[in-house]
Formats: C-alpha cells, structure tokens, sequence
C-alpha cells in the first residue's frame, strides 16, 4: 500500500480492521494473530518496513489486549509514522537482545495462534522454541476471509483500479498487435496501466495463437500474426488496491470457430456473474460458469477455477472454485473468469472483477466483452 493510500485511512480505520481481526480470532478458537511484513501488516495498520531483513517485526493481536508492534529500534521511527501507529503500542528491540523471548511474554504460552503465511520459518522455528507450548496455525487457514469484505473506502478503490485498467484496455486495443512481439505489446500494457495510476504492475499477459491455451504464458518472443487470438490479461495494484481484468481479442477477422468459442465463453462468464448474490456458495458461481461451457462440448478445456479473491494483492480468498461453500457477503471482491484452452490452437478468457451487493453483484470492469478486432 502506498503513502498515498495509507493516507486516505485514519488511525482509527487501522483500530477499527485490528479489533475486527482480534475479534475474528477469537471466534474462530485462536489465542491471538501474529503478523509480519506482507500485505496483513500493511492492511492493519499502514506501515510497510523500510526493508524486509531478518530482524524480527511481527503485529501481535488478541482480544481484549491493546494491539502491540514488535520492531526493531532502528526502524522504530518509520513505525510511528505509519497511519495506523496511534492505534497500537509500539515495544521496540535493540540488536544484542532477545525478541522472540519478549513477543512470547505477550502471548499465552499454550495459546494457539494465527502467523501471516509469508512469516520467515527463522522467526516461526525462534517463536516455537520461545513458546514450546504454543500452536500455530497459518493465517489463510485459519482466517481465510480476514481481509475478503471491503468497506465503502476500499470498495471505492477498487473500482478506481478497475477503471484505470479498462482505460489501458481501451488504448492497448488500438496499438499495432500484428508483426511485433509479445513482449512489446507487453510492454505497452504495463507502461498504460502505470500511466493510469497503477504504482505496481503483477503481471500483463499477451498469450498469442498457440499461446493462449496457456493461461499463465508469459509474454515472449512470438511474434504476433495476422489470424491469431491473443489472450490479454493484465492488472497490479492502484493506490493499494487490486486490478486483473481480462479480453481476448483478434487480430484480423476470426474464424467461425473462432467466434463461437469465444461467444461461449462470454455466456459463461455472463453466467458466473449473474449467480453472484449474497448468500450464495463461491462454489456456486463456478458451476453455473463450469456450466455454460460443458454444455458447449468444451468442458475438458476449462481447466482452472472460475475465480479469487482480489484487494490489498491480486490473488487471495476467496476463491471461486467447487467445494468451496464460503458464503458470499456484500462487500467481497472476485474475479469472475472462465476460459477455453485448446492446445496447440488457441484460447479464450474473459475476466471481470465482481463486488457482491445486497441484492447481486456489481461489475468493476466495464469494458467490452464482445470479441475486439484488432490491427
């Protein structure tokens, strides 16, 4: 998250998303939360260490105790400079001194506690010896829908995100595709989406002709011809928050078969958003996209989940997948994404990121769906 987000929410927007996970920790059976540098951190409390080292800084959270930072003394001062300082006590650690024995003195010694994914296995390994009573759980297993509900402020960026990536859409749709190189059109999706706001790029997928069956290709040396589909998929993070959008388009006229792959995909997509409500499973939304394509006769060639969740990074829960039963609530934001992969051919994605509403969902990308020729 950058300065410029971080200022957008107060201390107590950073009080208020600690007391709801400390909250959330309790209700799910933990001790307490222990986050370290990652998204979590800066989601909780706006601060991102000026360098991530092996000095140990980790938020400790629990119920009914006052939010406490664990920072080394050097890097104190950017901590209490970050939006969320005032709402937490900051107990700093000089080089030469224990901080795992002074994080244990914080923490119930046979408690089970909730640790950010992204936590060293040095910092685990040293809290496990300091705490040989202690368990712990990883944060996404045991909080997995920490972070999945916006408020109106997040929401709000988001759809910022969503439109700065639309807008790169609709200029990277009348650039050159034909006779120049995947990674050069890659290049331009990543200078527009900059252009438009974006202080971090995660990824600008140009999967041409036999490319696109690969949903994660990585834009390379093929040079792009006239007859190919290519698979564009791009999208980073505005001002903190998460764009990924996809469309396929064509350069030249396609093929009727060409046209109505890509028409099936655009139903099924359609039907993934239209089974967004609150209340509903995630699993849900991918079956009745799942749905659409399998009746087309192209059900082996969808191979990934129809969507993830998306907000402080592009990819986090939930995740739109069968067996996932996660209720949806108004407030949470997804990618809604099926795709036809046919090997050694060609592929077709569409993606939109959803936000659930009371009554449905709302859409954070407006571009086009139809298919888009390009030059």
């Amino acid at each position: 998250m950058t300065a410029s987000t971080a200022a957008s929410f107060t201390a107590d927007d950073y009080r208020a998303r600690m007391e709801r996970a400390a909250r959330a920790a309790a209700e799910a059976g933990l001790a307490g939360l222990l986050v370290a540098p990652g998204p979590d951190l800066v989601w909780l409390t706006g601060y991102t260490p000026p360098a991530v080292t092996e000095r140990l800084t980790l938020l400790v959270l629990a119920a009914g105790q006052d939010p406490v930072l664990v920072v080394p003394a050097l890097e104190a001062p950017d901590a209490l400079r970050a939006a969320g300082a005032p709402a937490l006590t900051l107990r700093d650690w000089t080089d030469g001194k224990d901080p795992y024995a002074a994080t244990a003195a914080l923490l119930d010694p046979a408690g089970r506690f909730g640790i950010s994914d992204n936590a060293w296995a040095l910092h685990l390994l040293a809290l496990l010896r300091a705490l040989p009573g202690g368990y712990f759980a990883s944060l996404t297993e045991a909080l997995p829908m920490l972070r999945a509900v916006k408020d109106p402020a997040e929401l709000e960026l988001m759809a910022a995100a969503g439109a700065a990536a639309d807008a790169a859409f609709e200029e990277i749709r009348a650039v050159p595709f034909a006779g120049r190189r995947e990674s050069e059109v890659a290049a331009d999706l990543d200078r527009l989406l900059r252009r438009h706001g974006h202080e971090q790029v995660d990824f600008t997928i140009v999967a041409s002709g036999p490319n696109g069956a690969d949903p994660h290709h990585e834009a390379g040396d093929r040079v792009i011809a006239r007859g190919d589909m290519v698979v564009l998929d791009f999208g980073g993070l505005r001002n903190g928050y998460g764009s990924d959008t996809s469309r396929t388009v064509h350069v030249g006229a396609p093929t009727d078969e060409e046209r109505r792959v890509h028409d099936v995909v655009r139903a099924a997509q359609e039907a993934g958003f239209r089974a967004v409500r609150p209340g509903a499973a995630c699993q849900d939304v991918d079956r009745a996209a799942r749905a659409v394509i399998a009746d087309a006769g192209y059900g082996d060639h969808f191979i990934h989940r129809t969507g993830h969740g998306i907000g402080v990074t592009t990819h986090e829960p939930p995740y739109m997948i069968e067996g996932e039963e996660q209720s949806l609530v108004p407030g949470m934001c997804f990618s809604v994404e099926p795709g036809i992969y046919l090997p050694g051919r060609f592929g077709v994605r569409i993606e939109d990121i959803v936000t659930v509403t009371e009554d449905g969902g709302r859409r954070l990308n407006d571009t086009t769906r139809e298919l888009v020729i390009v030059e």
